[in-house]
């Protein structure tokens, strides 16, 4: 790696597979500045024309999903089900849902005037300009290249900064989207470091931002001083509450996935297993041979590899440092727990047990193939315990009783809840996807996200023929107060009664 340029290595194998050349600050200037210019031709367009070409970038990545899936694989680590699944498949499909929804969306709101009923209002929703997006390495091409879908149908152009482990796939979606007649200018990509988002922020009308905590209160500070908006997603730590009437083979085969899919590198990964003690060697015994059995390999080369590499050597000494404490602090290791020796991040896919609050793997993020478990001895005690993270993204709860697992949901600190699944509401474009807490700010998805795009604006304007003058113009009359007095009251008081008697002064 130069002072100019960042060199990607594969995280399976530690080969080198590319370079991108890094963007100073006049660069991100001059790239938001084309992004500018190409936004108001982009703006002038009518939103099905703008919807028209982003069908068409949806067919073209259809066509080239064997290639998009095999450089994720490649340069992410993750294996190309996963890719396809995870990646692809929800872009696709939220082009689709937006593309069909955008009219109903940004249609014009009409406001029902309750008091002024000779005029009336409506909202109307117009682009911000141009909109700044910096992206995670875990998932680089659907979360950076959706917020992209969104802003383009909105009729904002984008600049997006990729993450610095990840930026290869972003270079191959450039050339997707303008195939699909996106226009170049208006779909710009920077790369570098933590330097170049700060210069984004600096240039653009709008941030959206997925990455760490302490990275995303930056972000949000910079926005703050700019006053421009942000939307921040920063991480979760999500508990999967598993009460005593659940299905148990659901239960493991759910934990299992929401573990350890992508390497256990998802926001929503189940970092947390809160059992009730009645269920404990029932759902041990079904969920230690299937976490003993997830082969770590190369998934790019290695068709039967199920858990791919921790896409960076900082990661995977993160994941070993949360292991190790755990350990040290009297948990138990049931499954891996230690780094695999030769090139590559990897890093075995680890169940432990005896887990206490006291522990950073049941504190901070882990974001790697780990699953601690801690025994419970009632509801309450499961929900204050999910309760207590400073995160609050995601959560589970597994229960036969549905009614009883909702009651329980909606006492859990966390932008979702899912109920007897995991993971999968990011592949539904009409919920929103945001949390609470220190999870962020905001929401991606949701059809106010497509609003949040836009700045909200008001218009009023008369029903009835105007008069030269309103009662309440200059000049003031001598009684003007007394009479507004009694209107007050006789309209907007409270009492049948009460009303007369303020309307008519008695």
């Amino acid at each position: 790696m130069s002072d100019t340029q960042i060199t990607v290595k594969s995280p399976a194998t530690d080969e080198v597979i590319g370079m991108v050349t890094i963007a100073n600050t006049s660069e991100v200037a001059a790239t938001v500045q084309r992004a500018r210019v190409a936004q108001r031709e982009w703006a002038s367009r009518s939103l099905a024309e703008r919807c028209s070409v982003l069908v068409s970038v949806k067919n073209v990545i259809i066509d080239r999903t064997d290639e998009i899936c095999d450089l994720l694989s490649k340069e992410q680590g993750k294996p190309k089900i996963e890719a396809m699944v995870h990646e692809v498949i929800n872009l696709v499909d939220l082009i689709h849902y937006f593309t069909n929804e955008a009219s109903r969306i940004l249609s014009p709101e009409p406001i029902p005037l309750h008091l002024l009923k000779h005029r009336s209002s409506y909202l109307h929703w117009a682009p911000r300009g141009v909109v700044g997006i910096i992206g995670p390495w875990n998932f680089p091409f659907n979360i950076c290249n959706g917020a992209a879908v969104v802003a383009l149908i909105a009729g904002n152009g984008v600049v997006i900064k990729p993450s610095e482990f990840t930026p290869l796939i972003q270079e191959l979606a450039v050339d997707i989207f303008v195939e699909g007649g996106v226009p170049r200018d208006l779909f710009g990509v920077v790369h570098g470091f933590g330097e170049t988002g700060a210069a984004l922020v600096d240039q653009v009308d709008m941030i959206e931002f997925t990455g760490s905590v302490a990275t995303g209160r930056k972000v949000a500070a910079q926005c703050g001083q700019r006053l421009i908006p942000c939307v921040t997603e920063l991480g979760g730590k999500a508990a999967a509450l598993v009460l005593s009437d659940a299905n148990i083979e659901r239960t493991a085969n759910a934990l299992a996935w929401g573990g350890f899919a992508n390497c256990g590198q998802v926001c929503a990964s189940v970092e947390r297993v809160l059992v009730h003690r009645s269920v404990l060697p029932a759902l041990l015994e079904q969920l230690v041979p299937k976490v003993a059995a997830l082969k770590p390999g190369n998934t790019h080369a290695d068709p039967t590899a199920q858990i791919g590499p921790l896409n960076n050597r900082r990661q995977r000494d993160i994941v070993s440092d949360r292991v190790e404490d755990a350990v040290a602090k009297g948990a138990k290791l049931l499954v891996g727990g230690h780094c695999i020796e030769g090139p590559g991040n990897f890093f075995e896919p680890t169940l432990l047990v005896d887990v206490t609050p006291e522990m950073d793997v049941m504190n901070l993020e882990t974001f790697g193939p780990v699953l601690p478990i801690m025994v419970m001895d009632s509801e309450d005690d499961m929900i204050a315990e999910a309760n207590r993270s400073h995160l609050g993204l995601l959560a589970y709860v597994f229960s036969r009783d549905t009614e009883r697992a909702r009651d329980i949901a909606e006492r859990i600190e966390s932008g979702t809840v899912m109920v007897n699944d995991v993971l999968a509401t990011h592949s539904m474009p009409e919920t929103p996807w945001g949390g609470v807490k220190a999870s962020g700010v905001g929401h991606t998805h949701g059809d106010d996200s497509l609003r949040h795009m836009c700045q909200q604006r008001h218009v009023n304007y008369d029903l009835l023929p105007t008069m030269n003058r309103e009662p309440y113009w200059y000049p003031y009359a001598p009684n003007l107060y007394g009479l507004f007095k009694r209107v007050m009251g006789g309209l907007l008081g409270t009492g049948f009664t009460q009303r007369l008697r303020w309307l008519f002064g008695r």
